[in-house]
């Protein structure tokens, strides 16, 4: 990087007009390597002429080739690709492998979060589900239905406090009285907004439906209702209680 800043302040120089003398005096390079620059600019740029030695082995086909092989089915026996393997399919050197994956930002043993899917219908699934809160349809009632367990039920005395000042005012105390934990279950109607909830003393699979159907017996008859909902144990297996409003 410091040869092509000093090469291009030369050229620079050289372009603006500047006696060979003067370029050689500001940037200090010697004027036989002004005159090579300023020869080979036209023809090379600021790079360098090939150097002697062995050819570079890895170019970009060879880029091309470990990216080509990422794609492929891994080897029998393995999880996903890592560098020795794609070195040994390609016949060539793990840091070379290495070094490709570098410079493309690929991590190929990155542990995986449980934010992102595996699915592989995720695209189309989150489209449908992102368009249900952007656009909800008409004719039918979207709820967005979650739930906050654990949450501590703590009660906070009143009394009057003196402050620093003297004054006496009336304020919770420092102290407070556990009552357990209790679960909030909310469901957020897409459309307008609203949310209705209900505090259970439990996070049950009966609660949650008991939720539901509180929320289900709220809107007319023929009024169909489509419900957002992650994949939490609660919330699967429910096709027995849902039969029950089919046709309602």
């Amino acid at each position: 990087m410091a040869r092509a800043v000093e090469r291009a302040r030369v050229i620079l120089a050289s372009l603006a007009g500047k006696a060979i003398q003067q370029v050689a005096r500001e940037t200090g390079v010697s004027i036989p390597t002004l005159n090579k620059w300023r020869r080979r600019f036209a023809l090379w740029g600021l790079r360098d002429l090939p150097r002697p030695g062995k050819p570079f082995a890895y170019d970009v086909v060879f880029r091309n080739r470990v990216l080509a092989l990422l794609e492929q089915p891994v080897p029998a026996g393995m999880s996903h690709w890592d560098g020795p393997s794609v070195a040994e399919s390609l016949s060539s050197s793990v840091y070379a492998v290495w070094r490709v994956l570098r410079r493309e930002g690929i991590h190929l043993q990155r542990h995986r979060s449980w934010c992102v899917s595996t699915d592989k219908e995720f695209g189309p699934k989150a489209a449908e589900v992102v368009g249900r809160y952007l656009s909800p349809p008409l004719h039918a009632l979207v709820l967005s239905v979650d739930d906050k367990p654990s949450m501590q039920a703590i009660e906070r005395p009143s009394g009057y406090v003196e402050t620093d000042s003297g004054s006496v005012v009336r304020a919770l105390k420092g102290t407070y009285k556990r009552h357990g934990t209790l679960n909030l279950f909310a469901a957020l109607e897409v459309g307008t907004g609203q949310v209705k909830t209900k505090i259970t003393g439990y996070k049950r699979q009966a609660d949650f439906q008991s939720f539901l159907a509180g929320v289900i017996a709220e809107q007319p008859a023929d009024k169909e209702i489509q419900v957002i909902l992650d994949d939490y144990s609660t919330h699967k297996k429910n096709d027995a209680w849902l039969a029950r409003f089919e046709g309602c």
